[in-house]
């Protein structure tokens, strides 16, 4: 492998990360609970939701509360909230400066404010605009710089790394906080309901029972850096990552699963790794029929069916734009720990595709993976990360 290095491009890392979710408000709590095999989708009877009862992953009420009163934020919404306690929680490890101008600032999220539609709070349609939730953000938070917002479906947390990442190797900044969000809301569960996606049971990603999706609600957020500060969390590599459109169809994904599979070739190839050296890979992994369908078939595409696979949607639900920043945090330290956690509730694998997809945990050594998402509008998006150690 040591030929690949001379030209790889610059260093990037992940110098800390958070996790907001049902599960807990730390990515180590976080990650004791799914080691544990806990999850954080629960049976919710609310009609101001849903007419009918709904598995979902829900922050607690008492937990938003909990989160607003140490963050002083008892004025802002859930989804402000949610984000600011996760990205508090992530510059805490570091001693960054936020009113620095050359910090950078993320937002990634596909509905932002919704909740406020519902609530009938809106006096001014701009109280729903991604931008002006990222500014109200920054604005608490300390952030000098410009916000910038990433909304591209599901594979926005990723894709917002991958601008992070050529961000402050353009030197436009030394650190890029990237946070994930989005909130539970009966417009999101309706939406998913009317193209018949969403399970009325426990998702079941990748087996031949799966019915479709669970939501989820969660924050999650990285600092992306090219120099590693004194102070800083549990630093990891962060490698090359590209993205795709399938351009089949607005909501169904690629019949092949060649888009996504290009987007694996290439993120492994710009890493300067092998097949081989990839740990495994935390797929998409919704539980729709057609979703793992199509993983399944770009994984084989791609010559990944010897790694492990795992979807996290068992755990967290959909999280929708912080899905990618959620499952990329929970991959680092599955990593860091030489583990591949299972799928929750996988029994019979029910794809085309012979994947390995484990329901138990396994130990081995770790010191590369790749994350996969791919979202409406046909996109896809994958990156590798590494262990610091490795290559560093």
């Amino acid at each position: 492998m040591g030929h690949h290095i001379n030209n790889m491009k610059e260093a990037v890392y992940v110098i800390a990360d958070n996790i907001v979710s049902p599960l807990g408000n730390t990515t180590a709590q976080n990650f004791q609970q799914l080691l544990q095999g806990n999850s954080g989708v629960q049976l919710h009877n609310d009609p101001s939701l849903a007419a009918a009862p709904f598995f979902g992953a829900i922050v607690p009420s008492e937990q938003v509360q909990n989160l607003a009163s140490t963050f002083n934020l008892q004025g802002c919404t859930k989804f402000e909230q949610l984000s600011i306690a996760s990205i508090q929680y992530a510059l805490s490890q570091t001693n960054i400066d936020v009113k620095s101008p050359r910090v950078g600032f993320i937002l990634s999220s596909t509905k932002g404010n919704i909740e406020l539609l519902e609530a009938q709070q809106v006096q001014q349609p701009s109280q729903l605009h991604l931008t002006q939730a990222a500014q109200i953000i920054a604005d608490k938070v300390g952030f000098t710089t410009t916000p910038i917002v990433l909304s591209n479906a599901c594979i926005s947390g990723l894709l917002a790394m991958l601008i992070a990442q050529r961000l402050v190797r353009a030197q436009q900044y030394d650190h890029v906080v990237v946070c994930g969000a989005d909130v539970f809301t009966k417009f999101v569960l309706s939406g998913f309901q009317s193209f018949q996606a969403v399970s009325d049971t426990r998702c079941l990603p990748f087996d031949a029972e799966r019915k479709g999706i669970n939501l989820g609600e969660a924050a999650a957020t990285v600092i992306v850096s090219k120099e590693i500060p004194p102070q800083a969390g549990k630093v990891f590599r962060l490698l090359e990552g590209a993205s795709s459109n399938d351009a089949n169809h607005i909501s169904g994904p690629s019949r092949t699963g060649e888009e996504l599979a290009l987007a694996i070739q290439k993120a492994i190839e710009a890493s300067g790794i092998e097949r081989r050296d990839i740990g495994f890979v935390s797929a998409h992994g919704t539980a729709t029929l057609y979703n793992d369908e199509m993983e399944s078939k770009a994984f084989a595409l791609a010559g990944l069916l010897d790694a492990p696979v795992n979807s996290l949607k068992g755990y967290y639900g959909h999280t929708l734009g912080a899905a990618g920043l959620l499952e990329a945090i929970v991959g680092m330290h599955a990593m860091d720990n030489n583990v591949v956690l299972p799928t929750l509730g996988f029994q019979t694998l029910g794809v085309s595709q012979p994947l390995h997809v484990p329901n138990v945990i396994l130990q081995q050594p770790t010191n590369y993976y790749l994350k996969t998402t791919s979202g409406f509008g046909g996109c896809n998006a994958a990156m590798i990360f590494g262990k610091y150690e490795t290559g560093a």
